[in-house]
């Protein structure tokens, strides 16, 4: 993939949406990535999501337009940041059916798939340095969920008791929304893919799985552990055992930095039902 240092009004296809971070620089960040022109893949970032109005909010599987340039701080080849920063105007438009079993999506998502984490490493520290990739497990093993952190960690804490730029009420004294509540959880698959010899295990980071928490949360009125249950219960019952599952992986840049022995965590789903074919087996 050769794409260029500045992209005019940029069409990408919103493939994933991270679970939001506070930054001590931008206060609360989404990392977006997406096909560009429905075909390479582009992480776009810095998004403050949930400070946008609500006419550039954009739901995945989205086709959203906007101006983008080359992150001079990061390496990876697909990584770009809106060209006004966090001024950036973003033009949504249509968002993709799931009728007839997703087909339009399919027609972008499916063109490349990969089938081997080994390739997809290989690829990470080769001259592409390839960063986000649709792997197709070759079989799902397990669904993890540990205990985390339950709050951000202190730096951000304090930032987030600071006056805010974003004065969402116009008065001018730093009014500003509640910052996002940290998911106390990590959620992971396992997994194996062509040539493994044993599973592996990848983080799940998107933003589905940690609202999908706080919804169930809200239903088990405040038990926890009721609350991961319905949890695995999609993401294992229903995803692993119902839909013909995929992943989208992407590497951290601290990770893919250091080359650590696997760069990737999976930063999304792609979960189509399932062929009739494949019911019958």
């Amino acid at each position: 993939m050769n794409l260029a240092e500045h992209i005019d009004q940029a069409r990408v296809l919103v493939t994933v949406k991270a679970y939001p971070k506070p930054s001590s620089k931008y206060e609360e960040l989404v990392c977006t990535a997406g096909l560009l022109d429905g075909r390479d893949w582009v992480r776009i970032y810095p998004v403050s999501y949930r400070f946008l109005t609500d006419d550039q909010r954009y739901p995945k599987y989205s086709w959203i337009c906007l101006d983008l340039e080359r992150s001079r701080r990061d390496f990876r080849p697909e990584s770009y940041r809106p060209r006004q920063g966090l001024d950036e105007q973003i033009a949504v438009e249509d968002t993709l059916a799931t009728r007839d079993a997703w087909a339009a999506r399919k027609s972008f998502v499916l063109r490349e798939v990969y089938s081997s984490m080994s390739e997809l490493i290989a690829l990470a520290y080769g001259e592409r340095h390839t960063s986000l990739a649709t792997l197709r497990p070759k079989e799902v093993v397990g669904f993890d969920i540990e205990a985390s952190d339950r709050e951000w960690k202190e730096a951000w804490q304090e930032h987030a008791l600071q006056p805010s730029f974003f004065d969402l009420s116009g008065s001018g004294q730093g009014a500003r929304k509640a910052p996002v509540k940290k998911v106390p959880y990590d959620y992971f698959y396992r997994f194996l893919t062509d040539g493994d010899s044993s599973p592996r295990r990848l983080k799940i980071e998107d933003w589905e799985i940690g609202a999908l928490y706080w919804n169930c949360l809200k239903i088990a009125a405040g038990d926890e552990q009721a609350a991961n249950e319905m949890v695995r219960k999609k993401y294992w019952d229903t995803f692993v055992n119902e839909k013909d599952l995929l992943f989208f992986l992407g590497t951290t840049l601290e990770y893919h930095r250091r080359h650590a022995p696997n760069p990737f965590i999976i930063v999304g789903l792609f979960y189509p039902p399932l062929s009739a074919q494949a019911l019958l087996l």
